[in-house]
C-alpha cells in the first residue's frame, strides 16, 4: 500500500531520485530494477505533480531543469532520514542512552539480583536511569498499561500473552535464630508444624507468597504468629524468638552471613521456583529494552552457584504443570 503525502506517492521519490542522479530514463530504471516503460511512467506522473519537466532532452543526453536540480538534495535528505529512522533500527549504544526503565519486582529479587545487576549496567550505560516499584495485586495489568517495562516475577504469575524468559532457580529452606532449639538439629515435619512461622504476604489484597500458599496445600496446616509486608523483614523476626520462616536459599545464604541465624532443608517435598522476566509484547523491538534485558539474563546466569552446604532432599518432583494450574487458578484476578 503506498504512503502519500498530498497527492504524491512517497515511492515516487525512490524514482525520483534515481532518475536525478542517473540523468537517464533507461540508467535509473537499471537501478531501480524497473522496467523502462514504468520509470517512464513513474517520471510521467512526477512531472504532473511537480508541474515541471524536470528531465529534458537536450542533444544525445538528458539534463536537469532548475527545479530538478534544486530537487536533488531535499529528496535525498528525506530519502536517508527514512532509511536511517524506519527501514533501519537505530544501533544502541549504552555509553550514551538515558533511557529510564521501569522494573516491578519483589524485594527478593532486587536483594538477590537486581542489586549487582544494576551496579554492572550502571558500569556499561552510566548515564541510564531505572525505577524499581513492588509487587501489587495485578502485575500483568501494570505492564499492559505501560505503568512498568518490565516485570520480574516467578514464572507460574507471567502471562501467556507476552514474551518472557526464566532467569534463575531457587528454592526453599528453612531459617531460625541460632539459639532457636529446634534448630539445633535436623528439622523435621513435626517440629516445622508445631513452631510458629513468619510469613510474607503483598499488596492490599495480602496475596500470600508462593511458600504460603504451596504449606497451605499440606494436610497439616502451620501456625502462622506473623505476617510481613517484605521478604527481607522476615530473617529479622525470627531472631530472638522460637519462630521460624520459610525463604529462599539464595536470599538465605545472604542473611546468615551477617546475621545470628542458621539453615535447615524443609522437611517435606517443596518445588523450586523459577524466576521469569516479562515484557510487553509492542516492546519486542525497543533496542535499549533487549539491551537491558540481555544483560539481567547474562548476569543472572553467572550467579549461577551450586548452594553451599545442603543436601537436596531425595523426593520425586512434584509436577509443575499440575502446580502451575492451581497456583494459576487461586491467584485468578
Amino acid at each position: 500500500m503506498a504512503m502519500r503525502f498530498g497527492r504524491l506517492d512517497l515511492n515516487l521519490l525512490v524514482a525520483l531520485d534515481a532518475l536525478l542522479t542517473e540523468k537517464s530514463v533507461s540508467l535509473a530504471a537499471d537501478r531501480l530494477c524497473l522496467s523502462q516503460s514504468a520509470t517512464s511512467s513513474a517520471l510521467g506522473r512526477l512531472r504532473e505533480y511537480f508541474a515541471d519537466d524536470l528531465l529534458v532532452v537536450k542533444g544525445r543526453n538528458m539534463i536537469l531543469t532548475a527545479r530538478a536540480e534544486e530537487l536533488i538534495e531535499p529528496v535525498r535528505v528525506v530519502l536517508e532520514q527514512i532509511r536511517t529512522t524506519i527501514a533501519i533500527a537505530p544501533e544502541f549504544d549504552p555509553a550514551s542512552s538515558d533511557r529510564q526503565v521501569r522494573i516491578m519486582a519483589s524485594d527478593y529479587s532486587t536483594q538477590v539480583l537486581l542489586a549487582e545487576a544494576l551496579a554492572e549496567i550502571g558500569r556499561e550505560a552510566p548515564n541510564m536511569r531505572f525505577e524499581i516499584q513492588p509487587m501489587n495485586d495485578h502485575p500483568i495489568d501494570t505492564l499492559e498499561r505501560g505503568y512498568v517495562d518490565l516485570l520480574l516475577t516467578i514464572d507460574y504469575a507471567i502471562s501467556a500473552d507476552h514474551p518472557s524468559l526464566i532467569l534463575f532457580e531457587d528454592d526453599y529452606v528453612v531459617v531460625g535464630w541460632e539459639q532457636n532449639p529446634a534448630m539445633q538439629g535436623t528439622m523435621t515435619r513435626e517440629a516445622y508444624f508445631e513452631l510458629g512461622h513468619v510469613t510474607a504476604r503483598f499488596g492490599k489484597a495480602r496475596v500470600p507468597s508462593f511458600d504460603d500458599w504451596f504449606v497451605r496445600r499440606q494436610k497439616q496446616q502451620r501456625r502462622v504468629e506473623v505476617v510481613a509486608p517484605t521478604f527481607l523483614s522476615l530473617p529479622g523476626l525470627v531472631i530472638n524468638t522460637n519462630r521460624i520462616a520459610t525463604i529462599h536459599r539464595r536470599l538465605a545464604e545472604q542473611v546468615v552471613r551477617t546475621m545470628p541465624l542458621v539453615i535447615r532443608e524443609v522437611p517435606f517435598d517443596f518445588p523450586p521456583i523459577r524466576e521469569a522476566l516479562q515484557w510487553h509484547i509492542s516492546n519486542a523491538n525497543d533496542r535499549p529494552l533487549r539491551w537491558v534485558v540481555e544483560r539481567l539474563q547474562t548476569i543472572a546466569s553467572s550467579k549461577v552457584e551450586k548452594p553451599a552446604n545442603v543436601v537436596p532432599l531425595a523426593v520425586p518432583q512434584l509436577e509443575r504443570d499440575t502446580l502451575e494450574a492451581e497456583y494459576r487458578m487461586n491467584h485468578a484476578q
